[in-house]
C-alpha cells in the first residue's frame, strides 16, 4: 500500500496525540469533561476516516492496476475506446 509522504503521517499523529494529552488533562482536572469526551470523538473519528479513505484508494489502485495488466477484451476495448474519445 502507498503511503503520503512520512511527514504528512508525523504531523496527523502529532496532533492527534496532543488532542488525546489535552483530553486526558482535562479529564483529570474534573473540568469541562464534555470538551475531553468531545476531543476523544473527534480524534477517532478522524483516524478512523483517513485510514478508511486510505483503503478505499488503496483498492482502487489496486481494481485499476487489475483492469491494465488483464488482456483486453471486447468490454475493456469499448470502455478504451469511451476513454480516448
Amino acid at each position: 500500500m502507498e503511503l503520503p509522504p512520512l511527514h504528512m503521517w508525523i504531523i496527523f499523529y502529532l496532533i492527534s496525540f496532543v488532542m488525546l494529552l489535552w483530553a486526558a488533562f482535562l479529564t483529570a482536572q474534573g473540568v469541562m469533561l464534555w470538551v475531553s469526551f468531545f476531543l476523544v470523538i473527534v480524534v477517532i473519528g478522524v483516524n478512523f476516516w483517513v485510514v478508511y479513505n486510505e483503503i478505499k484508494k488503496h483498492a482502487a489502485r489496486k481494481e485499476l492496476q487489475r483492469f491494465y495488466t488483464s488482456g483486453v477484451t471486447s468490454d475493456k476495448k469499448d470502455t478504451i475506446d469511451r476513454v480516448l474519445k
